[in-house]
């Protein structure tokens, strides 16, 4: 079914397999965008959800953020915020009510807004009251666009001297991830192509997604991709919270569970972190299903995050193939809105 370009182009008629082969160019995605403190800055807020909230994960990674930085995923905004707040509302649509919610919430306190959005409701809040705006390119789904969220959280920071990393090659990421994705490709054969290879071990099961936690915001994207591209349930957890509650989850009842689970182990974990994936592997063997192992390809967090980033794009969506799935649309979260707004 996978080696089938027609049934492909069948199902993906909105190519979303072109879209996330094309990922790496968002990198170097450029915004004339210029903002300037009123006030001493102290911490940052973002405020978003699912797929424009994800690449702040990422962020608390790599590059790093100097300052406390908080993600929050709801209708208001942390008590402390206030006018050395930097407040950053992410929502790829500009119509997500929870962040127009904090928005309105975050301007009653006083904080510096900067807003990201491809247009929507926020995208004209942001224009008629002067907040500055980085405006993602549109026509594409939020989660297909991180890439280019994070290239404007860079952009944001990086003048402000905020991130931690503040040695960013954006070009040679990108042109790197370029390079890395030629296997992954459909009309590359399954028995020549690992993203087909570990779609066909987790089609029809429910994944769960395990990482040490300087991945884990791929660990989280992957679940999320599953979620949306696949129309699977999944499930995502890192390392070492994993050792102290959910490894004695998976220890009674029958090893044939109707799991899948996959693990992104870097070897630039900590090397307690790696050591403690290969004692629960052992420990749990006759427990559990065997994991199927994702080993990043790169010498950097970077170089890895964002390839196993786009190998799990890749996964998901032939996945989605698998189930005989449209991987693009989301119709019953497009359903749920209307109703909600009803």
């Amino acid at each position: 079914m996978l080696d089938d370009l027609k049934y492909i182009h069948e199902k993906d008629d909105q190519d979303a397999l072109g879209v996330i082969e094309k990922q790496w160019m968002q990198l170097v995605q450029e915004y004339s965008v210029e903002f300037k403190p009123g006030a001493e800055i102290r911490n940052i807020v973002l405020s978003g959800m699912g797929g424009s909230a994800w690449p702040a994960l990422y962020m608390s990674t790599w590059p790093g953020v100097k300052l406390p930085f908080e993600v929050s995923r709801t209708y208001g905004v942390p008590n402390y915020v206030n006018e050395n707040t930097l407040f950053i509302a992410s929502s790829y649509s500009g119509n997500t009510e929870e962040t127009l919610s904090a928005l309105e919430v975050a301007e009653g306190k006083g904080a510096q807004i900067v807003v990201m959005a491809a247009g929507g409701k926020l995208a004209e809040v942001a224009k008629a009251k002067n907040h500055p705006l980085f405006t993602i390119p549109p026509g594409i789904q939020p989660r297909m666009s991180s890439f280019y969220f994070i290239a404007g959280f860079i952009g944001l920071l990086g003048p402000l001297d905020l991130l931690v990393n503040s040695e960013l090659d954006l070009k040679g990421l990108s042109e790197w991830l370029s390079t890395q994705i030629n296997s992954w490709k459909p009309d590359v054969p399954t028995d020549k192509n690992p993203a087909k290879q570990l779609a066909l071990e987790i089609a029809g099961k429910t994944a769960i997604f395990y990482s040490g936690p300087l991945l884990a915001p791929v660990a989280n994207k992957m679940k999320i991709c599953m979620n949306e591209n696949a129309k699977n349930l999944a499930w995502w957890y890192s390392y070492p919270e994993f050792s102290h509650n959910e490894f004695i989850g998976w220890s009674s009842h029958p090893v044939d569970k109707p799991f899948a689970v996959v693990e992104i182990r870097s070897n630039l974990e900590h090397p307690r972190v790696q050591k403690r994936f290969e004692i629960t592997e052992r420990m749990l063997s006759g427990m559990r299903p065997a994991p199927h192992v994702i080993v990043p390809e790169g010498e950097t967090i970077q170089q890895q995050m964002f390839w196993a980033s786009m190998f799990g794009d890749f996964v998901c969506t032939y996945v989605a193939l698998l189930n005989g799935v449209n991987p693009t649309p989301v119709d019953l979260v497009e359903k749920f809105k209307m109703e909600l707004g009803k």
